[in-house]
């Protein structure tokens, strides 16, 4: 005997995503951080994207911070699954030079720290433009990088927070499970999101590649816990989740 689905709330924020409101008993958490963690080919941009068109489909405004892919890189992957994201705004970071001003370049302050509060002013003003429901911030090890410092990195990674609920926004933190500075479980995250979901990509030496997914960590909401098999196919990603024993 298996325990049976649990009941949808209403009141969550549904990701869009083939099994994954089944997991999470309903969707994720409304006006909260969640990161998404995983491996470099796991599918977090295809879940991010699933999670932004479901709240089109809703009639919600939504928005995509990115400092690691082009938007070209999303349409790309937009394509790859049929989808048309022209009605998603997106805010292309992943050339900050191109957008610091001559003077700014040349400021007696240190170039991370011009980079970083540069970065902050236009992700802030663009959302208090937009005024989004929800959020996609792509990716935290680029940001990670720009603050060179934790103590700089927590604090503006904390006032984005602050802003972000203050309109009510519903955000996706993107990060790789293994950054370029070869940091794996960030502490600061850990502690600012409510929600934490794991994802993988397993090589066998035989055999198709093998994905999983993992709910570490949702406050307040009962989840099911364990490893998950996904599979990403046209379309999105599609996540089989774990029978449990009731």
């Amino acid at each position: 005997m298996f325990e049976p689905v649990t009941q949808f709330n209403d009141h969550r924020c549904r990701s869009g995503v083939n099994g994954l409101e089944d997991i999470l008993a309903g969707g994720l958490q409304t006006n909260c951080f969640s990161l998404i963690q995983g491996d470099p080919g796991s599918g977090k941009t295809t879940l991010a994207l699933q999670f932004l068109l479901e709240g089109l489909r809703k009639g919600e405004t939504v928005f995509y911070i990115t400092l690691s892919e082009t938007r070209a890189e999303l349409l790309q992957v937009a394509h790859s699954h049929g989808w048309a994201i022209d009605d998603v705004p997106v805010l292309d970071l992943s050339a900050i030079e191109n957008l610091l001003k001559p003077e700014a370049q040349t400021t007696v302050f240190h170039p991370s720290e011009v980079e970083l509060a540069k970065i902050t002013k236009l992700v802030l003003d663009e959302t208090t433009r937009i005024r989004p429901a929800r959020i996609v911030f792509d990716s935290l090890s680029e940001f990670r990088l720009m603050a060179e410092t934790p103590l700089r990195y927590r604090r503006q990674l904390l006032s984005l927070k602050q802003e972000f609920a203050g309109q009510g926004a519903t955000v996706l933190l993107l990060d790789d499970k293994m950054d370029k500075t070869g940091i794996g479980v960030d502490p600061h995250v850990l502690s600012l999101t409510h929600g934490v979901i794991e994802m993988e990509q397993l090589a066998p030496e035989y055999g198709t590649s093998r994905r999983r997914l993992q709910v570490t960590k949702m406050r307040g909401v009962k989840f099911r816990e364990g490893l998950h098999d996904y599979t990403i196919v046209t379309g999105g990603l599609r996540i089989f989740p774990r029978l449990v024993a009731a």
